[in-house]
């Protein structure tokens, strides 16, 4: 992680942004938020969704900002203590899996789509969402983020 704070923080965090959407531009090639807007912005207020997970054996979501929570069904403090994979039904989880994988390979991966289910039960599709890898500016991996439009 870019600082000592728990995932219970990192929604407010400027080095956690910076590693968002540094590594987004580095990796991806554009920007992730437009100009002028902080990590406030990206957390309250952008119209599409961002999580991102650890790079534990077993990720963990450490960040999803209000629009992500709204999809999944999970507050903050919930969301940053589920494993990632439970954000797939287990007969999406291997498709899933292996579209991690693409992403540790290659650094990132654009247009994708899958289904993936909230708290609740209910599924929503992801179409056309982007992975990509958490890397700091000394080139260490620190996860795996996600953008994608709020399901409609």
């Amino acid at each position: 992680m870019p600082s000592a704070q728990s995932a219970n923080e990192l929604y407010n965090d400027k080095p956690f942004f910076e590693l968002l959407v540094n590594s987004y531009q580095r990796i991806v090639g554009k920007p992730l938020v437009p100009d002028n807007r902080d990590e406030q912005w990206l957390y309250e207020s952008a119209p599409f969704a961002v999580v991102a997970h650890n790079s534990n054996p077993d990720p963990i979501f450490i960040y999803a900002n209000i629009a992500a929570q709204r999809c999944f069904g999970y507050d903050w403090k919930e969301i940053t203590s589920l494993p990632s994979r439970l954000s797939a039904e287990p007969i999406n989880r291997a498709d899933r899996q292996i579209l991690l994988d693409r992403v540790k390979k290659h650094g990132h991966y654009s247009g994708y789509c899958g289904i993936r289910i909230a708290k609740s039960g209910h599924r929503f599709s992801i179409d056309d969402g982007c992975v990509w890898q958490l890397i700091d500016q000394d080139g260490s991996m620190q996860g795996q983020a996600a953008i994608f439009s709020i399901p409609g």
